[in-house]
């Protein structure tokens, strides 16, 4: 791992599954930190403020980041998190900018459930974890920002989705839905599907793993949608997701959600 993404990964390591907020900011943070997660406040006190009492609810804590990639000044995470034996387990998709010294100045997140078994058999985290094809990370963020303006998004051309998606092995970590080509088509093509993406807000990628955080909504509500894809041979053939509703303004303590 680089500065940066050790930097993020140390965050939620000292932070959050060791209970050192105050020590995690002061070390991995740069000047500002600006938050998205709408319940945390800006700023290293806003971190402490929210994950002290955090801490204190949840003392037994199992946080494993699965997957980090980098891409310039942003670092994306996928993480894991088992609260209090498994009472509650959680899966979030996190999004970094850094400065000049590689310290984390802002932070996106979408949290969703833990799935421990998908209709295929799979859960919301295993699978392959290694970044390889380091010279087609150009191609891929390429093929998966048109694949989305293809096929997740309104006005666009979802019948495109064999130029993406590959045909012969597609595995799927989301919540009710089987692994296949033919599943996903069957979804993009339904008319007035409940799911549609708005705008994609980051891309992030590294060689064959290539992660989006994207404004969404389901049939018309305000959603945060992040997904991980890999990528093989030039078509994506596995994907991992996190979604979550956007509350009101009223309750939020920053900016937004993105």
């Amino acid at each position: 791992m680089n500065r940066k993404v050790d930097n993020a990964v140390g965050l939620y390591m000292k932070g959050i599954r060791d209970g050192r907020p105050r020590e995690a900011v002061a070390k991995y943070t740069g000047a500002r930190y600006t938050q998205h997660s709408t319940g945390v406040r800006d700023g290293a006190e806003g971190f402490v403020a929210f994950f002290e009492p955090f801490l204190a609810r949840n003392p037994r804590r199992d946080i494993r980041v699965v997957r980090a990639i980098e891409d310039g000044r942003y670092v994306f995470v996928h993480a894991y998190q088992s609260l209090n034996d498994g009472r509650a387990q959680w899966v979030t998709m996190d999004f970094f900018d850094t400065d000049s010294d590689h310290k984390i100045v802002e932070h996106w997140d979408v949290i969703a459930p833990y799935e421990a078994a998908t209709p295929s058999g799979h859960t919301s985290i295993d699978g392959p974890t290694d970044v390889t094809d380091l010279d087609r990370t150009a191609a891929n963020k390429d093929l998966v920002r048109r694949m989305i303006s293809d096929v997740l998004m309104p006005g666009g051309d979802p019948t495109r989705i064999d130029h993406y998606v590959s045909a012969e092995s597609y595995v799927q970590h989301a919540r009710d839905v089987a692994d296949g080509l033919e599943t996903f088509r069957a979804i993009a093509l339904t008319p007035d599907r409940p799911l549609n993406y708005d705008d994609i807000v980051l891309l992030v990628g590294q060689g064959n793993s290539v992660a989006t955080l994207c404004r969404a909504n389901w049939q018309g509500a305000p959603y945060a949608q992040a997904d991980l894809f890999r990528l093989a041979e030039g078509r994506i053939v596995e994907h991992w997701d996190a979604a979550e509703a956007i509350g009101p303004p009223s309750e939020w303590v920053n900016s937004g959600k993105f």
